[in-house]
């Protein structure tokens, strides 16, 4: 499942309303829903995204969290470490191997990790 598409089902769900009515409020297949929710498909277009966040009725925030997380949301990632330093090959290159070893406190940190880099990176 990707975030945009737990973040999604929450919301559907929250609401009451099954996968078959937003698909269909959607215009979409209950299949092809199903599959976004479950990171079976790419990330999700503009106008999808913009359609969810009316038919959930979500507030500025939510709507915000919704285009944020659906840019984050790719399911096949692709990490181009040319022109980088060696290790951050390697650390590419493990992480794609043994990213499903990690449990959720291991991804939180890591998480947090890149959280401090871009914060040095642009302090605001």
């Amino acid at each position: 499942m990707t975030p945009f598409g737990q973040r999604v089902r929450e919301l559907r769900e929250a609401r009451g309303m099954t996968l078959a009515q937003m698909a269909e409020g959607l215009g979409v297949s209950p299949a092809y829903l199903s599959a976004l929710e479950h990171g079976k498909r790419g990330r999700p277009t503009f106008t999808l995204i913009q359609g969810a966040i009316h038919l959930l009725g979500v507030i500025w925030d939510e709507a915000d969290e919704l285009v944020r997380l659906a840019d984050l949301s790719h399911p096949r990632v692709t990490i181009d470490t040319a022109g980088l330093d060696p290790e951050a090959t390697l650390f590419a290159n493990r992480l794609a191997r043994e990213i499903g070893l990690l449990e959720g406190d291991d991804l939180r940190r890591l998480a947090g990790m890149l959280d401090e880099a871009a914060a040095r990176r642009d302090p605001a």
